[in-house]
C-alpha cells in the first residue's frame, strides 16, 4: 500500500482563522486542497476543565513528507492555540488521478 499521502485534519476556533490557515497551506503549496467544515462542536478537557465549543474542521490533501517539517510549523504559526490538533491520517486507496494531482499542486 501507498502511503505517500495524507489527510491532515486541523482544528480552528473559526471560519477566519480556518480560511487564513487553508490559504497559507496552498498558497505555500503545502496542500492540494483543504475542506472546511463548519459548525462542528468539540468536547475536549483542556486545564482541568471539561470545554464544548464550536469550531470549523479543515480536512488537508498533502504529501506524508511535507507533514512534520513544513506543514506543522506553518499552521502553528498562525494558529492562536496553545496546543492545536494537527493530526495525519495515511490515504492508502484512491483514484491515481487525484494521487497525481495532490503531487503536482505541491512541493516537497
Amino acid at each position: 500500500m501507498d502511503t505517500r499521502h495524507i489527510l491532515v485534519l486541523i482544528t480552528a476556533p473559526s471560519r477566519e482563522v480556518g480560511d487564513e490557515i487553508a490559504s497559507a497551506l496552498v498558497s505555500k503549496k503545502l496542500a492540494a486542497c483543504v475542506n472546511t467544515l463548519p459548525q462542528i462542536n468539540s468536547l475536549y478537557t483542556w486545564e482541568g476543565k471539561i470545554n464544548n465549543d464550536e469550531e470549523v474542521l479543515l480536512l488537508v490533501k498533502t504529501r506524508t513528507e511535507l507533514f512534520e517539517d513544513r506543514l506543522i510549523p506553518a499552521v502553528k504559526a498562525i494558529h492562536p492555540y496553545q496546543v492545536p490538533e494537527i493530526i495525519a491520517i495515511p490515504i492508502l486507496m484512491g483514484s491515481q488521478s487525484y494521487l497525481d494531482w495532490i503531487d503536482a499542486e505541491t512541493q516537497p
